[in-house]
């Protein structure tokens, strides 16, 4: 790949004044690969523009399928309401009519953008995003993170993906003075089943469960409900049948209760009932874990369901990069995912 295009489909953070020391860090790096790196039209608007202006991200994440140019469309960051994108990109099928099979890339609220590209049937790749990961403040980005954002950029895809040997603890300041500064390490336990076989398989969806909560309950945004059922964005259960569903917390480290009715929601739509097993990410600082693993097991209340905790991916550094829509074998055994196209 040699033109990469980043786009804000949520918060517009990357282009505010106070993160320009950490743009200027993020395409140093990917500068250093040789890449050309665009920001789309609005992409550095700022957090007020784009919060006022959903149909400007929608033309933005259209203008990068559509442009030649761009090989791999790299998500700045999350944020919690592109959902707001839905009727520009499929009130007149505008996304099905400009989608083309070049990589996506981002985690967190993207969720939701995951679940519209996989709606008009095209495969992402979940996991990482330019401002938290490319433009890490420590002395270069975290090793692990780095090794599949290359792999991705310089090969097209993601062959496998292994355990991190560390997690860090989140940093609690982004300021010129953290520059160089590096994250607390931790000795990292590797993949945890928690129940059923240690070998499945099956085409991996899913993403941020607050995200998902989110499908489901109008606390955050009364009409995000309404508007992700009118455009049919949750996968129906048929879609659901032997998919392997991915599970990950967001920074604000939800409580047991929410977590707890962010699974029921999944349960009550037929989710747990259709897939073949259940991946989820490493909660930061590892707050919450064992809650977590305890709610999984109880709401999911399906003995025979893999359930696999503690991987690498979402909001927990580091993160490696999971491929969507790609036929996966998960074995635990031998602390590997491998996908197969």
């Amino acid at each position: 790949m040699r033109n990469i295009g980043i786009v804000s489909l949520s918060s517009g953070i990357v282009g505010e004044p106070f993160v320009h020391f950490e743009v200027e860090i993020g395409l140093r790096r990917l500068q250093e690969y040789g890449l050309r790196v665009t920001f789309l039209p609005h992409a550095l608007k700022g957090v007020d523009y784009l919060r006022a202006h959903p149909e400007k991200r929608a033309q933005d994440l259209l203008q990068a399928f559509r442009d030649p140019e761009i090989d791999l469309i790299l998500c700045a960051i999350g944020g919690d309401d592109t959902y707001r994108l839905l009727p520009y990109l499929f009130e007149h099928d505008e996304l099905a009519n400009a989608v083309v099979n070049k990589p996506f890339l981002g985690f967190s609220d993207t969720t939701i953008n995951h679940l519209m590209l996989h709606k008009v049937g095209l495969r992402t790749y979940y996991g990482q995003a330019f401002l938290p990961d490319v433009c890490e403040l420590g002395p270069e980005m975290h090793p692990y993170t780095r090794k599949y954002l290359e792999e991705l950029l310089f090969s097209g895809t993601i062959r496998q993906i292994e355990p991190s040997d560390v997690w860090y603890e989140e940093r609690r300041r982004f300021a010129p003075d953290e520059v160089g500064v590096p994250l607390v390490a931790r000795p990292n336990n590797g993949f945890e089943l928690l129940q059923g076989p240690p070998k499945f398989r099956g085409k991996i969806l899913g993403g941020c469960i607050d995200s998902l909560y989110d499908l489901f309950n109008g606390e955050r945004y009364p009409d995000m409900p309404i508007l992700c059922e009118k455009y049919h964005l949750l996968p129906n259960t048929d879609d659901w049948k032997g998919r392997i569903l991915l599970l990950e917390s967001s920074e604000e480290k939800p409580s047991p209760a929410k977590y707890r009715q962010a699974l029921e929601y999944l349960k009550q739509a037929g989710v747990f009932g259709a897939v073949t097993g259940v991946l989820v990410g490493k909660p930061m600082d590892e707050v919450y874990a064992r809650e977590y693993r305890q709610l999984l097991v109880e709401v999911v209340g399906r003995e025979d369901l893999p359930i696999v905790f503690n991987v690498n991916v979402g909001h927990a550094m580091p993160r490696c990069i999971i491929p969507f829509g790609v036929e996966a074998v998960v074995d635990v055994r031998n602390q590997i995912i491998r996908f197969e196209a």
